[in-house]
């Protein structure tokens, strides 16, 4: 079993004020059982403030997580705001790790962290944090926990700001904040959350399709045997593609052909080449299509996905969220619809965390029994249990 609690604050500056709300709201010495782990996301200014370290220090439990442009609970949502999210239980068993930096061999230092935390044992669940960096692949990521864990369904994000180039996108651990290295809860026990996603609705999604024909990494070179320029020429984007994020709105679905679900990718931009720069990996071989994405869309799916998640799971102890920043952006000047949305489907009643993402880890379903861990963009995905 597993006891969910939630806490937020808006003291930014005040630590003493602001480790009084949390306390206050979680109440450690009455609610906390056997085993407790926490999972933030804040405001980069709680961590430059000292208000993240102070709560941290405060609380008698490990807490991992990450800076957000935006983040609520199921009290409420803010910009401005430190939310945390308690996991607590008597059988389950939670484990953190933190990994060395990932700017030189990523993959080995992820696979360090988790051979550490893991002990041998095979977790229910991975949670992962890690901060946003350009030059990382998130799929690199999702490929190493898979193959390290053995499958083990993984589920987290990356981080993300409000500054124009990201330059704050900090991972969160135990009241450190770090822009190189990850972080890891390894759920373990008698744990079955359930994974659910959103990305666009299917009539949202052109119907002009490309291959793959020339990738590496997350550049993608050709489609179709021509330059991907020329695949933005006849579709009438040449302008929009030439422009940094200027085209959030237009996020690529992607098919493996092998089976799997569509992924959702997001453009950022074009090379110096003139390839373009996507937020995760473009496989060669794939088949992508481009869709439209608007407010009343994203509204729409996430509002869905939340009603199957209920109606299936009508009584859960919590729920884990995060939406790409994409999504936000699609959102505008209301960009904080979307988590009242869910406050709204939920009744304010169930223990949750929102929170805004930079890359979305979540399995993705092929069938009743079987789930393959995914990196998505221009995604909502959370975990309900």
């Amino acid at each position: 079993m597993i006891r969910t609690l939630s806490a937020s604050t808006d003291n930014i500056d005040d630590l003493e004020a602001a480790v009084k709300d949390i306390k206050a709201q979680i109440d450690p010495d009455r609610n906390l059982l056997k085993n407790t782990v926490g999972i933030a996301a804040c405001h980069y200014e709680f961590a430059e403030s000292g208000t993240l370290k102070a709560i941290c220090d405060a609380m008698p439990f490990e807490i991992c997580g990450t800076i957000s442009s935006a983040q609520g609970t199921d009290k409420g949502a803010e910009t401005l705001y430190f939310t945390l999210l308690v996991l607590t239980s008597d059988t389950v068993v939670f484990k953190t790790a933190l990994s060395g930096s990932l700017a030189e061999k990523p993959g080995q230092a992820i696979e360090e962290c988790y051979k550490a935390a893991a002990g041998g044992e095979r977790p229910a669940v991975v949670f992962t944090f890690a901060p946003f960096m350009v030059a990382n692949s998130g799929d690199e990521y999702v490929n190493v926990l898979t193959r390290i864990s053995e499958g083990v369904p993984c589920f987290g994000t990356l981080a993300v700001d409000d500054t124009a180039d990201f330059h704050e996108c900090f991972m969160l651990h135990n009241g450190q904040h770090y822009q190189d290295c990850m972080s890891l809860i390894l759920a373990c026990g008698e744990f079955h959350p359930k994974f659910y996603l959103a990305t666009i609705s299917d009539e949202k999604i052109l119907e002009k399709s490309a291959l793959i024909t020339k990738s590496e990494g997350h550049l993608l070179k050709e489609v179709n045997g021509r330059p991907v320029a020329e695949f933005f020429a006849s579709l009438g984007l040449t302008k929009a593609s030439e422009a940094a994020y200027a085209m959030t709105s237009l996020p690529f679905t992607l098919d493996y052909n092998d089976g799997t679900p569509p992924v959702s990718r997001a453009f950022i931009g074009l090379s110096e080449d003139k390839y373009a720069i996507c937020a995760g990996a473009m496989p060669e071989g794939a088949t992508l299509k481009i869709g439209v994405s608007d407010k009343e869309d994203v509204l729409l799916t996430s509002g869905q996905a939340m009603e199957k998640a209920l109606k299936e799971t009508p009584d859960p102890s919590g729920i884990l969220i995060y939406s790409c920043i994409s999504r936000g952006m699609t959102l505008g000047s209301e960009i904080l619809t979307e988590m009242a949305l869910i406050r709204e489907k939920t009744a304010g009643k169930i223990p949750l965390l929102q929170a805004y993402s930079g890359g979305e880890i979540c399995p993705t379903q092929i069938n009743k029994d079987s789930a393959v861990n995914r990196f998505h963009n221009n995604t909502f995905v959370f975990c309900i249990f």
